[in-house]
């Protein structure tokens, strides 16, 4: 057996002969000692891995495919990674992962993980059609300094700086999703290696089509079950002309999402509009150094044409004093990337509120009218378990997050924090909304995607099963296929 060291030396047959067919293909970029693979073996959730039996770091569509057809010939299981910032477990190399031939569980993974963080060429740039086409270990980071240039940007994507191919692959949202949409909104064209080793392109650069089955879409948030994306055409949106931040506190949770739900109601063009419990802002100040009032909270960004941001900022404040305003506070424009950074560094600053302890972060969506009352009847739930856990959302969209803070080996804790998240989770299906708006299934969420879509996941286990027939492609994640 695969020894859990992973030396070249002691591999059995089977994983030497992978390795050095990987070798051939991807001359001097495997890796494969356990010490290695470890750190491409995982993602920042919660959930269990184990180090993978070789890490593959591609720089070309053309390695990804002679990869994917060296593990399909070997029977092994191949999970596309970036930057390794999921919260569900989509890119971890899972415990006692099997071995499709025999069912007999590996001592490592019997996994090959392909990095794609070598593929980070911006392909090219139309200013005139606002799109670009990039390979997908391009960061938005890497990506925005670049078309800023032209006086553009790309607004989809969370607030860690995750790779635009993983972001598709996980259909992420973020802060901007209220204005601007998600990835799936924001990404015309995909270039895919099938479970074949085939390379398939999908959809294009017009910005409307009716040519068939919507292959992107297809692809776009299927986590690597389907196929890897390697290329990505996305929607480019113009750099506005002026920015505003406001911070505002609230008496309550319910009156600041009702903030949002009346500018919406009532056309005002909000960017950005955050939502932080009294409990997340007490972490931030701890954490970020800040002095933000220890309230419900709301971070609401405005964007567009100087002239026209007044007249918005006014009807915000008037809505905002109509919910019992407790306090404003009008972020200098240049502070404004600071006060967001503070907003993304939301997870962290939980975690640091307890010493030795570890965080499990879930979100959930429902419809914004009922957004108010599912937070509140969660911080209900929180209170009465006893356990410590902020909570964050995209107000604009419905969209929540919640992270529990827990004690290294506390598995009482663990229990009712299991217990509570379940309740969570029903209660946002009974509203109508979804088990997550943004974190993906991965390994995590399996059984709530069952709960939610009874009569879909039947459906996409058939596709599954059309597009990857052997079940190579990220095996135990989002669908579970093994006895059904």
């Amino acid at each position: 057996m695969w020894d859990a060291q992973g030396s070249a030396g002691n591999a059995d047959g089977g994983a030497q002969e992978l390795i050095d067919a990987l070798e051939r293909v991807v001359p001097g970029r495997v890796l494969w000692h356990a010490a290695d693979t470890s750190e491409y073996s995982h993602d920042r959730s919660h959930h269990g891995w184990a180090p993978a039996t070789a890490v593959v770091r591609a720089t070309s569509t053309e390695e990804v495919a002679a990869a994917v057809q060296v593990c399909r010939a070997a029977r092994v299981p191949v999970i596309a990674r970036g930057t390794g910032t999921g919260l569900e477990g989509g890119a971890n190399a899972v415990p006692g992962a099997v071995e499709p031939a025999t069912g007999i569980a590996a001592q490592r993974s019997r996994a090959v993980i392909i990095d794609l963080r070598g593929m980070n060429r911006i392909l090219r740039i139309d200013p005139d059609s606002a799109d670009a086409t990039v390979e997908a270990g391009v960061l938005r980071s890497e990506l925005n300094p670049v078309l800023a240039v032209h006086g553009l940007q790309f607004v989809a994507g969370p607030g860690v700086d995750a790779s635009i191919g993983g972001m598709a692959a996980t259909r992420a949202s973020g802060t901007n999703a209220v204005k601007y949409g998600t990835m799936a909104e924001n990404v015309r064209g995909l270039t895919v290696v099938m479970a074949d080793g085939a390379v398939v392109k999908t959809g294009g650069r017009a910005r409307k089509s009716s040519a068939g089955y919507d292959l992107t879409h297809l692809f776009i948030g299927s986590e690597g079950t389907l196929g890897i994306i390697t290329e990505l055409t996305l929607k480019l949106a113009p750099t506005p002309e002026g920015r505003t931040l406001t911070v505002l506190s609230f008496p309550s949770v319910d009156a600041a999402a009702r903030v949002v739900q009346r500018c919406l109601q009532a056309g005002v063009d909000l960017a950005r509009a955050e939502l932080l419990d009294t409990a997340q802002i007490a972490a931030i100040n701890a954490y970020s150094h800040t002095d933000f009032r220890e309230a419900s909270t709301l971070f609401v960004e405005l964007s567009g044409e100087a002239r026209s941001l007044e007249g918005q900022a006014a009807r915000l404040d008037a809505i905002a004093d109509a919910q019992g305003l407790l306090e404003r506070r009008r972020i200098d424009p240049a502070d404004q990337e600071r006060v967001w950074q503070v907003r993304h560094d939301a997870l962290p600053a939980a975690q640091a509120l307890r010493p030795d302890s570890y965080t499990w972060s879930t979100d959930v969506c429902v419809p914004i009218a009922h957004l108010a009352q599912c937070i509140t009847e969660t911080q209900a739930d929180i209170e009465s378990s006893g356990l410590l856990a902020p909570i964050a959302g995209h107000v604009g969209d419905g969209n929540f997050h919640l992270a529990f803070v827990l004690a290294n080996g506390d598995d009482a804790e663990r229990q009712r924090a299991a217990a509570l998240y379940r309740r969570m989770i029903r209660r946002a299906l009974s509203f109508g909304g979804t088990c997550t708006g943004e974190h993906g299934i991965g390994e995590g969420k399996m059984s709530d995607l069952i709960d939610e879509h009874p009569t879909g996941v039947p459906v996409m286990r058939a596709i599954k099963r059309a597009l990857d027939p052997e079940g190579l492609l990220n095996p135990g994640k989002m669908v579970d296929l093994r006895g059904d």
